[in-house]
């Protein structure tokens, strides 16, 4: 997939609940070691960081997932580990190589149930639950003096724009996990439509709900591409699991009438409300039962997840797509080749019957995180690697040995006198290095980047060009449609582990909302159920949840 891959993916949460959270029994007596341990090696953390690298080199353990080894590489020798090693003075010891998600969760359950000794450098994703667990076994540090004393300036700015990419991360006052920047705004919606069939049919862009509607009747009853109307369900959804979600999402119409379902979003008195429950969602689903009782949603949407809701999207059936500014890349590819002369163009999303617009926007710049054990000699040290790779990878200048890529013969080489990256020419191209933080991205670089394109603007950086080269013009295009409607994205504000009432009511209510929700668009309810659903939600424990949800936002914003 071309939208920008996660580290790993998330660590199945009912499966997290079991992780066995050590008793912290001797913390502050293990707190008070690693603080004479620090203290002991402060001159050579000073001195590391004024030269740039560690002299002599130092050892540390993390985790790291399976990649791709070419040229005789391995996993424990590779140039990426080569690399660390020349530039930075640092080498893996007992690290950690799970063969996949399932076998890493495994085995850090055991190791903090046995008390086996764990990684330096101990890899979380922004999973809650995961979080939690690891902050509570005790079996780390606190970053927040290292994060003041060693986090470098691209890191310490996106921190203090975004205050809130810390929610999951503290406890008591305290910050655990050291925050992997991933970019921003790569996953806002926007509708993906047909534009070989609005030049065909000589229709405008789609600026209100009833605009787009108008587009979905013409689209299915005076198909260009000849389609009987009973062959074409204009609008590529997915209603299986999550309907806010990055793509054939609907957090868009919902947005149109003044909610984000299935997050929580700030009530005009600035506290946290289940965006399912407003009245506003009741209007989205009346909407949704209208358009799907006049053909312009398959009625096996039910059924589909994302990856699914787009394959009518590709084969030609449907002609709207809502989904992000990377679409062109994956999966338009299989339009172009299933329908030729198919073309897409990225749209703003529409207002509502008021004027109302809104989307979901659940991305603070982070990626995911790193724990640091509480018996690292060299707690420092994923900030001396980090920063480089951030100073020096992230945004490369002109000249520098990266200007091309991070490493000749794998991810660029000279060819025929020229440098490229591209990855047909050279041989056994790869890109796949096992960063202990994977690759390293400065939060808005990426948006800009295709705004400044898409203006027509001359490639100059490094970045600036490969961007060039590898994102097409309409992917450009699509991330100045992200950025002209940044003031319609709404955040979920809940990033915390699930509350208690959550744990033992959160599914059930979950299950009773889809199942709702379905049957009004499917009619088989009317739509004054979703009146019932809310009581019920509310008696059910939403209401204790909400005020849970509330404590906990209350002490996470407050935190300094």
């Amino acid at each position: 997939m071309i939208k920008f891959k996660k580290m790993w993916s998330l660590l199945t949460v009912t499966a997290l609940i079991t992780l066995t959270a050590c008793g912290s029994s001797g913390t502050s007596n293990e707190n008070a070691k690693n603080g004479n341990a620090t203290e002991n090696t402060q001159s050579e953390a000073d001195a590391a960081f004024a030269k740039g690298k560690y002299d002599p080199p130092i050892e540390f353990s993390a985790v790291l997932m399976p990649k791709k080894y070419v040229q005789g590489d391995t996993k424990e020798n590779n140039v990426h580990d080569r690399w660390m090693l020349e530039t930075l003075g640092m080498k893996h010891k007992d690290t950690w190589y799970p063969a996949n998600d399932d076998q890493y969760r495994q085995k850090l359950q055991l190791a903090i149930a046995s008390g086996e000794k764990l990684p330096d450098f101990v890899f979380a994703s922004t999973n809650a639950v995961l979080t939690n667990q690891l902050i509570d076994s005790g079996q780390f540090i606190a970053i927040d003096e290292l994060f003041d004393k060693y986090a470098n300036k691209i890191l310490k700015d996106h921190v203090a724009a975004h205050p809130e990419l810390w929610y999951p991360f503290t406890k008591d006052g305290k910050k655990y996990n050291l925050p992997i920047l991933e970019y921003t705004d790569n996953d806002d919606t926007l509708l993906w439509l047909r534009e070989d069939w609005m030049e065909k049919l000589n229709l405008e862009a789609p600026k209100t709900i009833a605009d787009l509607e108008n587009i979905m009747d013409k689209f299915k009853n005076e198909n260009p591409d000849g389609l009987a109307p009973k062959d074409v369900y204009p609008l590529a959804i997915t209603l299986k699991n999550n309907t806010n979600t990055w793509m054939g999402q609907l957090d868009w119409l919902f947005g149109a009438y003044g909610t984000i379902e299935e997050q929580w979003n700030k009530d005009k008195d600035g506290n946290l409300e289940y965006g399912s429950i407003n009245p506003g969602a009741k209007q989205a689903l009346a909407k949704l039962s209208e358009w799907m009782d006049k053909g312009y949603i398959h009625t096996d949407s039910a059924l589909w997840d994302e990856g699914k809701s787009a394959e009518s999207f590709t084969k030609g059936a449907a002609g709207i797509l809502p989904g992000a500014n990377w679409v062109p890349d994956w999966p338009a590819p299989d339009l172009m080749k299933n329908v030729p002369g198919a073309k897409i163009k990225g749209y703003p999303v529409p207002a509502g019957p008021d004027g109302l617009i809104g989307t979901k926007w659940q991305n603070s710049g982070v990626n995911a995180s790193i724990m640091i054990n509480k018996d690292a000699k060299h707690p420092e040290a994923i900030f001396l690697y980090y920063n480089y790779l951030l100073d020096n990878l992230a945004n490369p200048a002109a000249g520098s040995q990266y200007e091309y890529g991070f490493a000749k013969g794998y991810d660029w080489d000279m060819i025929d006198g020229k440098p490229t990256s591209d990855k047909d020419k050279i041989k056994d191209f790869s890109n796949e290095f096992p960063f202990l933080t994977g690759p390293a991205r400065i939060p808005d670089l990426f948006m800009k980047t295709l705004v400044k394109l898409a203006d027509g603007e001359t490639p100059v950086t490094p970045y600036e060009k490969q961007m060039a080269e590898f994102r097409k013009p309409e992917n450009w295009a699509a991330g100045k449609v992200v950025m002209s409607q940044l003031d319609v994205r709404k955040q979920n504000y809940f990033t915390g582990a699930a509350t208690p009432t959550m744990v033992s009511k959160w599914n059930l209510l979950r299950q009773s909302e889809m199942e709702t929700f379905n049957k009004i668009v499917y009619g088989k309810l009317p739509v004054d159920a979703f009146d019932q659903f809310v009581a019920n939600w509310k008696s059910n424990g939403g209401d204790q949840i909400t005020k849970e949800v509330n404590e906990w936002f209350k002490s996470v914003s407050s935190a300094k």
